[in-house]
């Protein structure tokens, strides 16, 4: 029987894990975010990039002065410009609230899906798997509110939720999940990573490459059929010339001696064809150098603990979302760029995280507290107190500091939870009915369907 004090807990409970005051925070949390967003023009203007470089891009192409990644170079993938165009709908005066209003579109989507609607779960009965599956949604919203409107104010805003959808719909359509995951990869390269991540840790490897690698033929022979020729590859070259952006966590070194403003030391500029600050100094050019390679070591290195891992006898619930989480932090973790915007792919292997725990997987406590933390510290220096953060401001610059270890925290983490996943001793629930039914999927983890 329940006692009379447990009883307002229980009721709690339910209530947290029933759909409808999710949905209602969830709105208000994109209401708020997204005004922040709106009036943030002198405070760092998060949306800059939206209202002064996405609606130039599209106003040239369909002004007749060439399409970006058809006509002439482009920085991102050639699908980027499909969302930049879709924001034009209510017209470009009108341009800001039509890509926030997108952006809210598609994270209802994806959030959607990670309570599970519309796949026999999430009915708000306070079962396990429901308050499993509200905790993951719970932490979303906590984590766009702490992370605020850079959250929504990029192309990253796009690919999040197709990201997170592509995860979420491993178990059940994987095909599916491939296509989509592809897709966004055709808009900011990152979820490309976790491509790599699901042909290392799932089964029918082959079909991963193969769904992924038809959907990319199927966008390029698009692509030079309209006549983009090289261009559509352009974002592989684009990105080559950049030096050390100011706030990647490699910076953090150079930033500090820039704040020491000694004889002959480390300085910002601003690039104006890149449109960002960057660093020169003694060691910036040889770092800039070296930062891609050794990306690309480090995430071998990662897939091969996952590899490792699978031969010891991990399963695939134990290895994936940490492999997951581990492939996106070396992303960010490892290269000259590091732009804030780049902190929200961290939501997509959390959420995954937290929601594959009822199927097998590893706790994802400790990594969903962290990523609060890196959400809320990047936001402690970008938009609000940016102006601050370049004049080398030794509180923010403290902040950022925290943030990057953070950073590598939680790559730790991921390798480390890499490490011991051959320790679990849960049984392959991804590729059995419990399994499924605890992700809100169907059949074998990796089977065509």
């Amino acid at each position: 029987m329940t006692s009379t004090a447990e009883a307002p807990v229980s009721t709690l409970r339910r209530l947290a894990a029933h759909p409808l005051p999710l949905w209602i925070v969830f709105v208000l949390v994109h209401l708020v975010v997204g005004a922040f967003a709106l009036g943030g023009a002198k405070t760092g203007y998060p949306l800059g990039d939206v209202e002064w470089v996405y609606t130039l891009w599209t106003r040239e192409g369909l002004g007749g002065a060439g399409w970006v990644g058809i006509d002439k170079p482009f920085v991102y993938p050639l699908l980027a410009l499909v969302p930049m165009l879709i924001a034009r709908v209510a017209g470009e005066q009108n341009y800001a609230a039509g890509w926030l209003s997108l952006i809210m579109l598609l994270n209802a989507g994806a959030f959607a899906m990670l309570l599970g609607t519309g796949t026999g779960t999430g009915t708000g009965t306070g079962t396990g798997r429901d308050r499993v599956r509200a905790v993951a949604g719970w932490w979303w919203l906590a984590f766009l509110l702490a992370l605020g409107p850079i959250a929504l104010g990029r192309i990253d805003s796009v690919t999040v939720p197709l990201s997170l959808a592509g995860l979420l719909l491993l178990a059940a359509h994987p095909r599916v999940a491939i296509v989509v995951l592809t897709l966004a990869a055709w808009m900011k390269v990152w979820p490309a990573a976790l491509v790599g991540a699901i042909l290392v840790a799932a089964p029918r490897r082959l079909r991963t490459i193969g769904y992924a690698a038809g959907t990319s033929l199927v966008i390029i022979l698009i692509a030079l059929i309209l006549g983009s020729g090289a261009n559509v590859l352009s974002f592989i070259t684009e990105q080559g010339d950049r030096g050390l952006q100011v706030e990647a966590p490699v910076s953090t070194f150079w930033m500090w001696d820039a704040a020491a403003h000694r004889p002959g030391g480390s300085s910002l500029y601003y690039d104006n064809d890149l449109l960002t600050y960057q660093l020169r100094g003694p060691g910036v050019e040889v770092a800039s150098a070296v930062m891609t390679p050794l990306l690309v070591v480090v995430v071998l290195v990662v897939l091969a603990v996952a590899v490792l891992a699978l031969r010891r006898g991990a399963t695939t619930e134990a290895v994936l979302p940490p492999l997951a989480l581990a492939v996106v932090m070396a992303l960010i973790c490892f290269q000259k760029v590091g732009s804030p915007q780049f902190v929200s792919w961290i939501a997509v292997p959390v959420a995954f995280g937290l929601v594959a725990r009822a199927a097998g997987g590893p706790s994802f406590r400790v990594p969903a507290f962290v990523a609060l933390a890196i959400a809320g510290l990047t936001q402690g220096f970008y938009p609000y107190l940016y102006g601050w953060f370049l004049a080398l401001d030794p509180a923010l610059l403290l902040v950022f500091t925290l943030r990057n270890l953070l950073d590598v925290v939680l790559l730790g983490w991921a390798v480390v939870a890499l490490l011991r996943a051959h320790r679990r001793s849960a049984p392959a629930l991804m590729g059995s009915p419990a399994g499924a039914d605890a992700l809100g999927a169907a059949p074998t983890f990796g089977s065509p369907r």
